[in-house]
């Protein structure tokens, strides 16, 4: 009876989350019909994308969307009615979650410029961006126009309802020194260096100079482990180990020098790897990656 009872569960739970799925709105429902600024209309579009059509529309960059978690897309113009040659273009990208989203959004963004829409932003003359829940937005304006800009970037992050929060890992990066905006996610080669896989990065300035913190992310500590013993090899190959000295903070470590990257502290943690990268102060390093390592969980 138990049993009967408990496939009964399983085959309702299955049939509300297919229902669910079935019933989820298609990405063209996001693109604004009505309601949109004054003296702006739409002039084509929806027109939906997936991965095998995704070249036809970006082919200089459908690979990165691709690396990325790319699901679908869809595309549109809209047109100042007093002004043809006036127009914006928007693209609206599923990734399938918001780390994806939010690694596309950070190799676009190129500096610190919040529009004030999505989770984060970036606004300048001709562009506009965000990220929100799993999907990544992107406007281009023929003409410099960041307010209308603003008023359609506030306008479609609305219609999105997808409700998660940011990446959490973005909090782990230690404040004091980090370059505004300049945390991204990449979902391979992180570094440069296919052994770390996936992870996150951020820049800190130390006056004139730029150092990075990152955290690589792995399925398991051993997975972790065996991707710091490889991060060793490396060094010993390219570049050097350097003995002597202790982070006292960690036991599972590695210092070294990269000929290309400079000074390297790398440690694990669970199933993290975190270090910092060309940095000048080795106890300024040290006490950045002590914070650093404190805050990932």
């Amino acid at each position: 009876m138990r049993y009967k009872k408990f496939l009964l569960f399983v085959f309702a739970w299955v049939f509300i989350w297919a229902s669910g799925s079935e019933g989820a709105a298609p990405i063209e429902s996001l693109i604004p019909k009505r309601d949109l600024p004054r003296e702006w209309t739409l002039i084509h579009g929806p027109q939906t994308y997936n991965k095998k059509t995704l070249f036809e529309h970006i082919n200089g960059q459908a690979e990165l969307y691709l690396k990325y978690g790319f699901r679908q897309s869809v595309f549109a113009i809209y047109q100042d009615k007093k002004k043809a040659e006036n127009q914006i273009e928007v693209d609206i990208y599923d990734m399938g979650n918001v780390v994806q989203a939010f690694g596309v959004f950070s190799r676009f963004r190129n500096e610190d410029r919040p529009g004030g829409f999505g989770l984060d932003s970036y606004l300048d003359d001709h562009s506009a961006l965000f990220y929100k829940g799993q999907h990544f937005v992107l406007f281009y304006a023929t003409e410099s126009n960041p307010d209308i800009l603003k008023l359609f970037g506030k306008l479609l992050s609305s219609r999105i309802s997808d409700s998660t929060p940011p990446p959490k890992e973005i909090s782990f990066f230690p404040k004091h020194g980090l370059k505004p905006g300049s945390i991204q996610y990449f979902p391979e080669g992180l570094l440069g260096h296919q052994f770390l896989k996936r992870g996150f990065q951020g820049t800190y300035v130390d006056g004139e100079k730029e150092h990075h913190l990152f955290l690589a992310i792995f399925k398991d500590s051993q997975e972790a482990a065996n991707a710091l013993k490889a991060y060793k090899e490396d060094l010993s190959k390219k570049g050097k180990v350097l003995s002597g000295g202790s982070i006292p903070f960690e036991a599972r470590a590695l210092k070294g020098e990269d000929p290309y990257q400079g000074k390297v502290i790398t440690l694990q943690k669970g199933f993290f790897l975190l270090g910092a990268v060309g940095f000048q102060n080795d106890d300024d390093a040290e006490n950045r990656l002590k914070e650093f390592s404190e805050k990932v969980k």
